[in-house]
This record gives C-alpha cells, sequence and structure tokens, in this order.
C-alpha cells in the first residue's frame, strides 16, 4: 500500500504559487487555467479556491511572491555592501537571475501587462516601489543614476521576454546594459 505524504497548508500553497507562476507567465491573469494550475501542482481546482478563493487572489499572490524573491536577491547580493559596490552587485544578480529563470521574468512582464486592474496595479507599484527604495537606500545614488539603473533593468527584462540576446543585436544591448553597471 502507497502512503500519500501529507503537506501543511503552507506547503500545498507554495506548490499552488510554483505551478501558478508557470501559468500565468504563459498566458496572462485571462488566459490562465486554474484546472491546468491545479493539474500541475497535482492537486483537486476546488483546492486552489480553498486556499485562494478567487483566480485573482491567486494572481495576486503569485505577483507578491514575485516582486518578495527580487527583493530578496537584491539583498542577498547587496549583503555588506554599501554605495557603487552594492548597486555592482545587485546588477549582476538581476542579470543572472533573467538569463537563468525566462518563467519568472514573462511572471513579471504579465504583472505590468495587467496593470489595467486598480487592485493588480497597486501590487505591482508596491512590490516595485520597495525595490527602487532598497536599490536607493543601499547605494546612496541620485535621482538619475537610480532612474538609469532601473532603465536598463527594464531593457534587459524587454531583451530577455523576447529571447533578443539570441540575436546579435539583442547580445550588444545586453552587454550594454552589462558594461554600465
Amino acid at each position: 500500500m502507497v502512503v500519500a505524504e501529507r503537506k501543511t497548508k503552507e506547503e500545498r500553497r507554495e506548490e499552488i504559487l510554483d505551478a501558478a507562476i508557470a501559468e500565468f507567465a504563459e498566458k496572462g491573469l485571462h488566459g490562465a487555467s486554474t484546472e491546468e494550475i491545479a493539474r500541475l501542482a497535482g492537486i483537486s481546482q476546488p483546492y486552489v479556491f480553498r486556499l485562494f478563493g478567487t483566480k485573482k487572489e491567486l494572481y495576486l499572490a503569485v505577483v507578491t511572491r514575485c516582486f518578495r524573491q527580487t527583493l530578496e536577491i537584491f539583498q542577498r547580493a547587496a549583503e555588506g555592501k554599501r554605495g557603487e559596490e552594492a548597486l555592482q552587485a545587485i546588477g549582476v544578480a538581476y542579470g543572472a537571475l533573467l538569463e537563468s529563470d525566462r518563467i519568472y521574468l514573462r511572471a513579471q512582464m504579465q504583472a505590468y501587462a495587467a496593470c489595467a486592474d486598480a487592485e493588480i496595479c497597486a501590487v505591482v507599484r508596491a512590490g516595485y516601489g520597495d525595490l527602487v527604495s532598497y536599490v536607493e537606500r543601499v547605494s546612496g545614488i541620485s535621482s538619475a543614476e537610480l532612474a538609469q539603473f532601473f532603465s536598463h533593468g527594464m531593457l534587459m527584462n524587454v531583451l530577455s521576454s523576447m529571447d533578443a540576446p539570441a540575436e546579435d543585436w539583442g547580445r550588444r544591448l545586453v552587454e550594454g546594459c552589462k558594461a554600465d553597471q
């Protein structure tokens, strides 16, 4: 007899979020299927709704998690550093993330695109604001330098989302962003 491992509610939530980020990254909020998310997580669709209430609440949890994880990446990269050294470390860590996790990147892009919804936009603005505040605090850079840093990050997002680094022109733009870190 096979005994199924019993998981906590929090463990199941994390598994659902893992499945949901992949589905939302590919299809966006409106195109994603909670049935598919449940299948990917190995649970029933009603259990998804029991834990998250609605598809939109699940989406908001995914977006919140995405920004939280980005902030944690920034924090780990800049740990023990200040000023230009912290900024460089954050830029390198973010570049590595974009190169290694296209699902994560596409989920971010879907979140920006979903900002027509006021609740989603509030979560995106709060998450992005936390990133800006953290970078500003640890680096001490001016507003103009901060804008340039985040502009390069957004350009790298766009380039990675369309797999532009596979093209010669895309590689040149990515290298230009990295050279200015």
